[in-house]
C-alpha cells in the first residue's frame, strides 16, 4: 500500500463580540427568541443600505497584528452571490480581492516540535441565518437573528499534515481572539467554526490531490475525529480505483462518518462584484500605530512571566493561560492576596472541581473576581480554615455571596481560642475511652480518629493545629 499524507488548509470564522451587526444597529447577543434581532437592513428589505460597523475594523485589525499580518490599507467589500434559504439578500457581503489582511503565520508546538502555519488571508464579512431542523414534524425553520453578525474568516495556508497540528493551531487562534476581546469563540454558540479543507497524496508528491470540505464542525474533539475518518476514506477510495469528488461533506458527530452534501463551489461559482453600497475603508499609519500599542499580554508571554517571574509550575501556568477568565480571576486574587502559588492552588483544585460539577468553563463563571481573594486571605489570616474555606467558596460560586458577610452571618469564623477548644476535647476524650486507651497504649492511628471527633465536636471550626496541639498537651497529661 502507498504511504500516503494528509494536506490540509483552514477556514476559521469567528463572530466578533460587537454590541450590533456589521452593517445596522441590531443587537448581536446570543440566545434571542428566534426572528427578533432582525431590521430592514439584515433581512435585505429592497431600497435599504448598509452602515459598516467601524468597531468591526478595529478588531480585524487588531487580529491581524497578532497573527503577523500585512493589513491591507484600502480596503473593498464585495458581493458573494448564492442562494440559499438562510440568506435573505441572496448574497453575502465580504471580501474576496481586497481583504483586510494578508500573509501571517502561527507558531505552534505539538508533540512533533514547533512548526510556522502560513495564513493566506483574512477578511471581514456578514454572517447568515440559521436553518432549524425539526425532527418531529420534517419541517425546517429559518432563524433570520444571526444575519449580518460580524465575522472574520481566517484563511489558513495549507500546512497542516495532522489532526494534533490543526487543534494546536485553532487552540493558539482562540486564545488570541479571545485575548484580544475580539470575539469569545465559543464553539458550543457557533462564535468560533471551522471549515476543514483535506487532501491525500502519496508522501514524496508536490501535486496536492482532490480536496473535500467539512463545514462548520463543532469542537475539537469533533473536528479531529472527522480528520481521521475522511483520511481514511479517502485513502480507502483512492487504494480501490476510486477518485475523490470535490464536494462539501457534513460530519455526524454520533454516528462518526462524513457524508456529501453538496459539489464544492469555486470563487467564480458565486460571481463577485464590488459592492455598489459600501465605499472604501482607508487605514492610516496612524491608526496602525494607535492599534498595535493597544495589544494586550497574550498567552504565551503570561505563561512565561507566571513561572519565571511569580514561580508558579509549568503545568499551573499552562492551565491559567489557557482561560481569559482563569487569567482575570488570578491575577485579580494575587493583587488582593499577594500569594502566586496559593491563589493558584485554590484556583486549579477548587475552582475547577467546582466548574466541572457545574458543568460549565469558567468563562461561563459570575462571581465577584474578588471573592477569592477575600476567602485566601481569611484563611491564612487564621479567620477561618481551609475547609470552611472551600465550603464559602461553594457558596459564594452557586450565589456570588459576600464571602466575609457569610461566614459572619453563619458563625463560620474560626475557634483558636483554648479555653473554648479545651473543654470540647476533654468531652470527646470521656466519650472514646478506647481510641484513647489505644493511643496511650502506642497506636498512633487513633490519634487522628481522636482530632476528627474533636473537629467534628467544634463544628469544623477550630483552628485544626490548634486542636492536635491541646488535645495532645490532654493525653500525654493522661499517661
Amino acid at each position: 500500500m502507498t504511504d500516503y499524507e494528509m494536506v490540509i488548509g483552514l477556514e476559521v470564522h469567528c463572530e466578533l463580540s460587537t454590541e450590533s451587526k456589521i452593517f445596522c444597529s441590531c443587537s448581536t447577543k446570543f440566545g434571542g427568541a428566534p426572528n427578533t434581532h432582525v431590521c430592514e437592513v439584515c433581512s435585505g428589505m429592497p431600497g435599504t443600505l448598509p452602515t459598516l460597523n467601524k468597531k468591526v475594523v478595529e478588531f480585524a485589525v487588531k487580529a491581524g497584528l497578532a497573527l503577523n499580518c500585512d493589513i491591507t490599507r484600502k480596503n473593498k467589500f464585495d458581493r458573494k452571490n448564492y442562494f440559499y434559504p438562510d440568506l435573505p439578500k441572496a448574497y453575502q457581503i465580504s471580501q474576496l480581492y481586497y481583504p483586510i489582511c494578508r500573509n501571517g503565520h502561527v507558531d505552534i508546538k505539538t508533540d512533533a516540535g514547533t512548526k510556522s502555519i502560513g495564513i493566506h488571508e483574512i477578511h471581514m464579512e456578514e454572517d447568515a441565518g440559521k436553518l432549524v431542523h425539526d425532527p418531529l414534524t420534517g419541517k425546517t425553520m429559518v432563524d433570520f437573528n444571526r444575519c449580518g453578525v460580524p465575522l472574520l474568516e481566517i484563511v489558513s495556508e495549507p500546512d497542516f499534515r495532522s489532526a494534533d497540528e490543526v487543534i494546536a493551531y485553532l487552540t493558539k487562534l482562540r486564545d488570541t481572539m479571545q485575548y484580544l476581546g475580539v470575539s469569545d469563540c465559543k464553539m458550543q454558540e457557533g462564535s468560533m467554526r471551522a471549515d476543514v479543507n483535506l487532501s491525500v497524496r502519496p508522501r514524496g508528491q508536490a501535486e496536492f490531490g482532490t480536496r473535500t470540505e467539512m463545514k462548520n464542525i463543532a469542537s475539537f474533539k469533533a473536528i479531529a475525529r472527522a480528520i481521521d475518518y475522511e483520511y481514511d476514506r479517502q485513502v480507502d477510495l483512492i487504494e480501490g480505483g476510486g477518485k475523490v469528488v470535490q464536494e462539501t461533506r457534513r460530519w455526524d458527530d454520533e454516528k462518526e462518518f462524513t457524508y456529501a452534501m453538496r459539489s464544492k463551489e469555486d470563487a467564480q461559482d458565486y460571481k463577485y462584484f464590488p459592492d455598489p453600497d459600501l465605499m472604501p475603508v482607508f487605514i492610516s499609519e496612524e491608526y496602525l500605530d494607535q492599534i498595535a500599542k493597544s495589544l494586550p499580554e497574550f498567552a504565551d508571554q503570561k505563561k512565561d512571566r507566571y513561572v519565571n517571574e511569580l514561580g508558579l509550575p509549568e503545568y499551573d501556568a499552562e492551565i491559567i493561560t489557557g482561560s481569559t477568565a482563569l487569567v482575570k480571576l488570578f491575577e485579580r486574587t494575587v493583587e488582593l492576596t499577594d500569594a502566586p502559588k496559593d491563589s493558584s492552588n485554590w484556583i486549579m483544585t477548587d475552582v475547577l472541581k467546582l466548574c466541572s460539577q457545574a458543568h460549565i468553563t469558567p468563562e461561563d463563571m459570575t462571581f465577584d473576581a474578588d471573592s477569592l481573594g477575600a476567602i485566601i486571605k481569611m484563611v491564612s489570616e487564621g479567620k477561618i480554615n481551609r475547609k470552611v474555606g472551600r465550603e464559602v467558596l461553594e457558596k459564594v460560586f452557586e450565589e456570588n455571596v459576600d464571602p466575609e458577610k457569610f461566614v459572619s452571618d453563619n458563625n463560620l469564623a474560626q475557634v483558636s481560642d483554648t479555653s473554648a477548644i479545651e473543654p470540647v476535647l476533654k468531652e470527646v476524650i470521656a466519650n472514646n475511652e478506647k481510641a484513647v486507651t489505644e493511643y496511650l497504649g502506642g497506636v498512633e492511628k487513633s490519634f487522628g480518629f481522636l482530632v476528627g471527633q474533636s473537629m467534628r465536636a467544634l463544628g469544623g471550626k477550630a483552628d485544626p493545629q490548634a486542636v492536635r496541639q491541646i488535645l495532645k498537651d490532654i493525653l500525654d497529661g493522661m499517661r
